[in-house]
């Protein structure tokens, strides 16, 4: 089966000379249907740089980033574009959901770009939010909620139509702990359903509900494994 995420060798420079600096060095990773992989490490390790890169948002110095088979580099800027609409969600850490726009609005909004008629990318997105618990909240404005339900309008925005792979920046970070264990349980579903998943946390109860945990530290992977027991997920994470 081929993986749905393939870094080969990936690495990313910044700046040349004595401003040079190497985000990522020689990354070997490769994520498939239905797996959730974790990235950790301290700041400035190159968790989000990974994650651009996976997603197409910027281009690898050298090495190979695959989606689905596909090679990124050698794609046109329209097909890059077009692959990202269709094929990939991100979440972002500040939810970047539009303020002018209700919940479900937000959620339509990429299906509608990508050339689905209103009707039917609302109620695609409207079934989305269903799924998430926010059927009630579909005409708020993200003004008139709360953190967490800000979280999983972005969350069933990543997830609408046919996406099949999700990418997350600290997907919890600005929300409580209860909120935020919510927001990986939603994650992971939606990797159950086949999509594969990277998700940068920082926080180790969290992770544990991911398949393996990847660490960079100053561009390197480190260490590749699954996650420690965490006596917070015990009775919680997958399986439980």
């Amino acid at each position: 089966m081929t993986a749905m995420l393939e870094l080969r060798g990936v690495s990313k420079v910044y700046g040349s000379g004595p401003t040079e600096v190497n985000a990522l060095r020689d990354i070997e990773l490769s994520v498939d249907r239905g797996e959730m992989v974790a990235i950790m490490g301290p700041s400035g390790s190159g968790k989000s740089t990974l994650l651009t890169i996976a997603g197409s948002l910027e281009e690898a110095t050298t090495g190979e980033v695959l989606v689905d088979g596909s090679e990124l580099s050698g794609m046109s800027p329209n097909d890059r574009a077009r692959l990202r609409r269709r094929s990939i969600g991100y979440v972002f850490q500040d939810f970047n959901l539009l303020a002018g726009l209700t919940a479900a609005e937000n959620v339509a909004l990429p299906l509608e770009l990508d050339g689905f008629d209103a009707s039917t990318a609302r109620a695609t997105g409207l079934e989305a939010l269903r799924t998430l618990g926010l059927a009630d909240r579909a005409a708020h404005f993200p003004d008139d909620m709360s953190g967490g339900e800000r979280q999983r309008v972005a969350i069933a925005r990543a997830v609408v139509g046919n996406r099949r792979l999700l990418l997350a920046d600290e997907p919890s970070g600005a929300l409580d702990s209860v909120n935020g264990e919510a927001v990986i349980r939603l994650l992971r579903d939606a990797c159950r359903t086949g999509m594969a998943g990277v998700v940068v946390t920082h926080d180790a109860q969290l992770a544990a509900w991911a398949n393996r945990v990847v660490f960079l530290r100053d561009g390197r992977m480190v260490d590749h494994t699954a996650p420690p027991p965490d006596p917070g997920s015990l009775l919680s994470g997958p399986g439980h």
